[in-house]
């Protein structure tokens, strides 16, 4: 009996983690049963909001709380909380709902509800932060279920909190018996992780206006697609009473592919493409909504009550988790030209029938059960209406079967295999490749090449070991181009090579989005960060017009200066001033340049901590192109010698502006890309400037068009464009330093390309690459500014991470011996000192021979200090578990004169599960767990070539 308790009891602690940690949605019905909100179950039928379905899904009911509106056109929410904390995905939408009584309903997910009362007035808001359309209903739509794999995601970290429900009542004469409603939708979620992340990308018109008596009136919406790619394989259409038909596309190369188009007086349903559509970088998203103005005695505008209008389209794609951005827009139509080549269906109505716009009677649910009454309709060859389970089965069909969807997972980059600091040390000493060009394709006979391989190896080993966690998903992007596709080779020139500073602590600085570097004249480093302010998709509206000014300035000092060995924060100013922090720059005096993307101006500040600017320029909140205005200006440069200033200017405009030391304007140059090849003074997006002091010119990140063009500054006279295949199609931030050398940063590469986000030393009198570069700790998200030290330290800050990384030559840095656990690594001078003996043939002193001999040991040990200490971790609990089965085993043989007793037998136990083996209660073997594998053996984790990230947003930045 002994015995069996004993091993019940080890049985107990090994599984007690693993059931603590497991939470069942039994559970979390329990918690959410006693802290939901109370809702009037009159019309529910029951009051159970959350209904467990599985151990891993369960279904969310959320509606209206018996609301009774009291006029037409009334807007009323109501929010529900998510049950669970960690992630979760909607994978289904069950509306609950009739077109007798709702005009429309919408479903956002964000943190922070608008109220906190059962049900408030809409006009109040939806939600106090950023909200994303999750769902929308009209018209009498059937249940939407999204394809197998794919789900809008909540909860966790970064998902909503929160769904909100908008309802539109339009015509409030079906409430005259006073009923209450409970109108909603019942979501289906689960905590599985889905490989792919819904999303809802909205086209709208704001400002059609439709003419009384006007018998075809178009609304036409356009934008171009800046973003990951996105597969759609849903559309929905939404107008009043007006519209007649709804049609979008993708244009692609002068290409107009359908992705949906029906008439908004039928059910206005999410219905499937026809074919799959994918959405690419730099393709553009086109709608157009028909309208009619006869019957009409007055204009007609765009309105959220039902005699207004509404032009949307809605598109439901998804994306590779990885990537996925859940909610997007456009609003305005960034080039009318091109709907002369619309499709001529997008201006043919589509006639429907009265019997196939609604179905008759009040709304009532089926009274067995959770099952909802599916609507009958008519259904038509060309448009035919799914039901929820031909939706879903088509769908899935389409994701499954068909060959023409298997390249969505081409844009799935394969994670390195071997990301952690063991494996990163394997690959020097295993002589793979860290970002130089393969050992095996030198010649034997090239001692130089070889020597200098092996330098880099034993600077880039020296660095891994003495860093003390190993870096965070390094991107397999270090690996150049394989030799043939394309001129890495010979465009890596120069032997300075720049690495980070492992040691620097300002990678850990708690940083808003970093936007503006600058070194002052004491070497330090100033940051331009942006807060608690996020530039994000619903920052700006169509106009320019920044949309969050009720949020106020930022409050906390956006500008620091930094102690550029200990990144000490020296002092700080730049509270109540700015909104959208851009650009920086210092001048001779020592005092701050800066520009605000939202404000639209530019500003000179002093360096003592002043609060209030000494120059301003542009005009506040007002976007413009003339001398006094600016749109979103990038950057500002002021020459030390005449004191004269430029601001790249910017987003929205594509100039260079020159004003004089005292601010007054003197000329402007440069004009908008035109399409196909870029000339010279042409821009898309100027982001950054840097004036290169020994040649006398004034050079420009041409960020869209992905070079870098440099001019006369006092004449904007053309000189030269530096452009290479590494910088991919996006140069972000440019920096000079005297001594003839130019640093640049990209963008993340567009998708199919390989060029990976990195940094870039030049020669400027060639453009030739001397060098690139990357962090090891954390990774280069989106890197936004640059900026390069007389003594080539270098800084780069990233808007995305926000991080500011230090980076300087090896020769910099201050190599010694260090130990980790009780491993010595060789000073990098001493191996060094080999290679030089080498080259020049010299003798080497016996000290060294035998230093050099045992410098393999050292390095194969080092390598294996992680492995020991690991396999020691989980040899422990091993050793544990045998000394209790030897105790066991002795009071058995106490108690039962040893013969085994009846309790339960922990290793018959395991040998009982399906598919075990003994080996792992072997006994362990740590001989070769630290040894150098055959450089054959190991090339299994270079085989997965990781395709670099797609660009992040480029307004977003």
């Amino acid at each position: 009996m002994a015995g069996l308790v004993n091993n019940l009891l080890i049985l107990f602690l090994i599984f007690q983690n693993s059931c603590l940690a497991f939470r069942s949605p039994l559970s979390v019905f329990k918690r959410y049963k006693d802290s939901a909100k109370s809702h009037s179950n009159e019309c529910l039928g029951s009051n159970r909001q959350l209904v467990p379905l599985s151990l891993s899904d369960f279904a969310l009911d959320i509606r209206m709380p018996g609301v009774t509106p009291k006029q037409s056109d009334t807007y009323l929410c109501m929010s529900v909380r998510l049950p669970v904390e960690e992630e979760a995905y909607v994978v289904d939408f069950k509306p609950h709902a009739s077109m007798d009584t709702v005009h429309h309903m919408l479903l956002f997910g964000c943190n922070n509800p608008s109220s906190d009362e059962d049900s408030w007035d809409c006009d109040g808001g939806t939600c106090t932060d950023t909200s994303n359309i999750l769902y929308a209903w009209a018209r009498n739509a059937p249940p939407t279920r999204l394809p197998k794999g794919v789900g809008f995601k909540v909860g966790g970290e970064e998902g909503s909190k929160y769904f909100v429900l908008q309802v539109h009542y339009g015509d409030v004469s079906a409430f005259k018996d006073k009923h209450k409603d409970c109108s909603g939708v019942t979501l289906h979620l689960t905590n599985q992780k889905q490989p792919m992340i819904a999303g809802m990308y909205l086209m709208m018109s704001m400002d059609t206006v439709i003419p009384p008596g006007e018998k075809a009136v178009n609304a036409d919406i356009a934008c171009s697609y800046k973003m990951y790619p996105m597969h759609v394989f849903a559309y929905r259409v939404h107008t009043h009473h007006l519209g007649k038909v709804v049609s979008g596309y993708r244009v692609r190369d002068g290409q107009w592919t359908l992705i949906g188009r029906q008439s908004p007086q039928l059910p206005q349903a999410f219905y499937p493409v026809e074919n799959p559509v994918e959405i690419k970088y730099g393709d553009t998203l086109a709608a157009r909504c028909l309208f009619t103005g006869e019957g009409r005695s007055s204009k007609t505008f765009i309105g959220g009550t039902a005699s207004d209008e509404m032009c949307n389209f809605y598109i439901m794609y998804y994306m590779e988790a990885k990537h996925a951005v859940s909610y997007k827009t456009c609003t305005r139509n960034i080039d009318p030209e091109m709907f002369k080549n619309i499709p001529q269906e997008a201006n043919i109505p589509i006639p429907v029938k009265p019997d196939m716009t609604m179905v008759h009677g009040h709304h009532e649910e089926a009274k067995s059960g959770d099952t909802v009454s599916v609507m009958q309709q008519p259904k038509r060859d060309e448009e035919e209406v799914l039901d929820q389970g031909d939706f879903y089965s088509l769908i899935s069909k389409l994701l499954g079967e068909r060959e023409d969807v298997v390249h969505v997972h081409k844009y799935n980059p394969t994670e390195k295999a071997e990301s952690d600091l063991v494996a990163e040390i394997a690959n020097v000493v295993q002589k793979k490749d860290l970002g130089w060009p393969d050992a095996r394709e030198f010649s034997n006979k090239d001692e130089r090449a070889n020597a200098i391989l092996v330098r880099d190896r034993i600077h880039k080993f020296h660095r891994l070991e003495s860093t003390l966690r190993p870096p965070e998903n390094r991107h397999l992007a270090l690996q150049p181009p394989k030799p043939g596709s394309g001129n890495w080779e010979k465009e890596r020139t120069g032997d300075l090579n720049i690495e980070e500073v492992v040691d620097w602590p300002g990678i850990n600085l708690k940083l808003g989005q970093v936007s503006g570097l600058a070194l002052d004249s004491n070497s330090n480093l100033v940051i331009f960060h942006r807060g608690d302010h996020v530039w994000d998709a619903n920052s700006f509206d169509s106009g320019y017009i920044y949309q969050q000014k009720g949020l106020g300035p930022i409050k906390e000092s956006t500008i620091l200066v930094l102690d550029p060995n200990s990144s000490a924060v020296l002092h700080s100013t730049g509270r109540n001033l700015f909104y959208l922090p851009h650009g920086l720059s210092i001048d001779h005096n020592g005092n701050y340049w800066v520009t605000d993307v939202a404000l639209h101006q530019v500003f000179k500040l002093a360096s003592n901590g002043a609060e209030s600017p000494l120059l301003s320029f542009g005009r506040a909140f007002q976007p413009g192109s003339d001398k006094n205005h600016f749109c979103q200006p990038t950057d500002v440069a002021v020459d030390p010698v005449t004191g004269n200033i430029y601001v790249s200017d910017g987003y929205c405009n594509s100039r260079i502006v020159q004003f004089s030391p005292n601010g007054m304007f003197v000329m402007q140059w440069g004009e908008e890309s035109s399409l196909g090849q870029t000339k010279p003074g042409q821009f898309s997006i100027p982001h950054s400037l840097t004036l290169v002091s020994d040649f006398g010119q004034l050079c420009v990140a041409d960020r869209e068009n992905g070079r870098i063009q440099c001019f006369k500054p006092e004449t904007g006279e053309f000189i030269k464009e530096i452009r290479h295949p590494l910088f991919g199609r996006e140069v972000f931030a440019v920096s000079y330093a005297p001594g003839g050398l130019l640093f640049a940063v990209n963008g993340k590469p567009y998708p199919g390309d390989t060029v990976p986000v990195q940094a870039f030393v030049m020669n400027f009198s060639t453009g030739e690459i001397i060098d690139t570069f990357i962090p090891l700790r954390k990774n280069f998200e989106m890197p936004h500014d640059i900026v390069a030290s007389d003594d080539r330290t270098v800084y780069v800050g990233d808007a995305h991470a926000n991080t500011v990384w230090k980076f300087a030559s090896p020769e910099k840095m201050e190599h010694r011996s260090v130990k980790k656990a009780g491993i010595e690594v060789q000073e990098i001078k001493e191996a060094e000192a080999v290679i030089e003996a080498r080259l020049t043939n010299k003798p080497m002193s016996k000290e060294l021979l035998k230093k050099e001999e045992k410098h393999p040991v050292v390095q194969q040990a080092s390598t294996g200090v992680s492995v020991v200490l690991i396999t020691t971790l989980l040899i422990i609990p091993i050793v544990v578990l045998l000394a209790i089965a030897v105790f066991i085993r002795w009071r058995k043989t106490r108690i039962y004169g040893g013969k085994g007793g009846g309790g339960l037998n922990l290793g018959n136990f395991f040998a009982s599960r399906a598919g075990y083996s003994r080996k792992g209660f072997d006994r362990l073997s740590t001989e070769g767990s630290d040894q150098e594998k055959d450089e054959d053996d190991a090339t299994d984790s270079e085989e997965e070539d990781a395709v670099p990230h797609p660009p992040a947003i480029p307004p977003s930045s």
